[in-house]
């Protein structure tokens, strides 16, 4: 009897999800045994992760289950976290997985692959500032976005109460945002947002005027990736909502409640979040594969790693430039889901002993929502050699889009048109905030 063909998936994000749907609807169970590998049990498009953390979308209704989606799609999926690798028995080995009390759920143990996929996505990029990691809150999970909203709630709550003893009170919920890229930027919008819901949910003489958002970016302006005049239309969306902007503004150190610039300023803040950037995990520079300094595994242009043809890198934790550019492919959606269908046609081929396909990268642009207020971004990128501007209801109508076919990318056309109109009966039937 032949072996099966072993193919492993390390990381359910969008891009890792989105490959073993394609393998699974290529290769069903009968010659192949595809594996999934994710720490957690269930998917949530990371883009969406700054309105789980407001309260604006409830993330059980948008999850997607790993063990319901591989009965569908025909393939096997395992929860742990990566260890290490074995590069020559060809095999990976699992961390053990434990309860929230510490006791043992699944014994650590090892995976075979013929061939192995990482797909294991970024973490916020600390920069080795100190205090960082023990005083401020990231965006990289559902479970850091749910822990951040509860403790917004919790202020507004203290706030709420401080009013009704005193109404003569000033009170505010202090919120301090490191980091003017896409998502500190949409964070704070979604912040009012969802402040201006709150007096409907129990908190009467709370609104968003209680609210206070500082926007701390290092370089010259936010959001660099945009062109400056649309940079400039998002900071002043920002600032007539009440953001506080501050560019060219350093932090160096945090502290309980407070952030130190550079410059020696302080920042009181009762939330402090990190969205400064991303890097790979630091365990990935530990697996005996080749790596940058952030991290990433630097693959090639048939996105295999450097040393070792049946490991495949995609997503934020891969690193690729393309000949003839100066940086590195940027670590966005649109960047893994390319990846996924190339790397997906590669190990079709690699089976079948063709030549493989050369990742070419191709910048459909960027957009960034200022929830329900505003949407701004370029569109095209390098499809027409240059950037096209938009804003408004377009731009709000593209964003949108871009999830719709995320939803097609894990569920394929049936399962996700049948999820975008439930999901429009949501939006009408499910209450505006999720406030627990």
């Amino acid at each position: 009897m032949n072996r099966k063909t072993q193919i492993v998936v390390v990381g359910g994000g969008a891009g890792g999800l989105e490959l073993v749907r394609r393998l699974g609807a290529k290769y069903g169970r009968k010659r192949h045994d595809i594996i999934l590998v994710d720490k957690n049990l269930s998917h949530i498009w990371k883009p969406l992760l700054h309105e789980v953390a407001a309260g604006s979308l409830d993330a059980n209704l948008d999850e997607v289950g790993y063990r319901d989606h591989c009965s569908r799609w025909g393939y096997r999926f395992f929860q742990g976290s990566l260890e290490s690798i074995d590069r020559v028995a060809r095999t990976i080995s699992l961390a053990p997985v434990k309860d929230e009390d510490g006791s043992e759920l699944i014994a650590g143990h090892t995976i075979r692959y013929d061939i192995l996929v990482l797909a294991l996505g970024s973490v916020s990029n600390d920069f080795g500032v100190p205090g960082v990691k023990e005083h401020c809150l990231y965006l990289d999970s559902r479970e850091q976005a749910d822990r951040f909203r509860t403790r917004l709630l919790n202020h507004c709550l203290r706030v709420s109460r401080a009013m009704l003893r005193d109404p003569s009170a000033d009170e505010q919920v202090r919120v301090a945002i490191v980091g003017g890229g896409a998502t500190g930027v949409e964070l704070a919008a979604e912040l009012y947002n969802a402040a201006a819901g709150l007096r409907h949910y129990g908190l009467e003489v709370f609104d968003e005027s209680r609210l206070h958002v500082t926007l701390l970016e290092a370089g010259p302006r936010i959001l660099p990736a945009l062109p400056e005049k649309l940079a400039d239309a998002a900071r002043f969306e920002l600032e007539r909502l009440g953001v506080e902007v501050r560019p060219a503004t350093q932090v160096v150190e945090a502290r309980p409640r407070q952030l130190i610039t550079r410059d020696g300023a302080v920042i009181e803040a009762d939330l402090m979040v990190w969205a400064a950037g991303v890097k790979g995990a630091d365990f990935l520079a530990g697996l005996g594969l080749e790596t940058n300094a952030r991290n990433q595994i630097i693959v090639t242009d048939t996105l295999q790693t450097t040393v070792d043809p049946n490991i495949f890198a995609l997503g934020d934790c891969a690193s690729y430039t393309p000949p003839g550019e100066g940086r590195p492919v940027p670590p966005r959606a649109q960047a893994a889901h390319q990846m996924a269908a190339v790397v997906f046609a590669n190990i079709v081929r690699l089976q079948q002993g063709r030549p493989l396909k050369h990742f070419v990268y191709r910048d459909k642009g960027s957009l960034v929502s200022l929830s329900r207020f505003s949407t701004v971004g370029s569109l095209m990128g390098n499809l027409i050699g240059g950037s096209m501007a938009i804003e408004g209801r377009l731009a709000r109508f593209i964003y949108t889009s871009l999830y719709r076919l995320h939803l097609i990318g894990i569920h394929g056309w049936v399962k996700a048109t049948f999820l975008m109109a439930v999901g429009r009966v949501n939006r009408i039937v499910r209450p505006k905030l999720k406030l627990h």
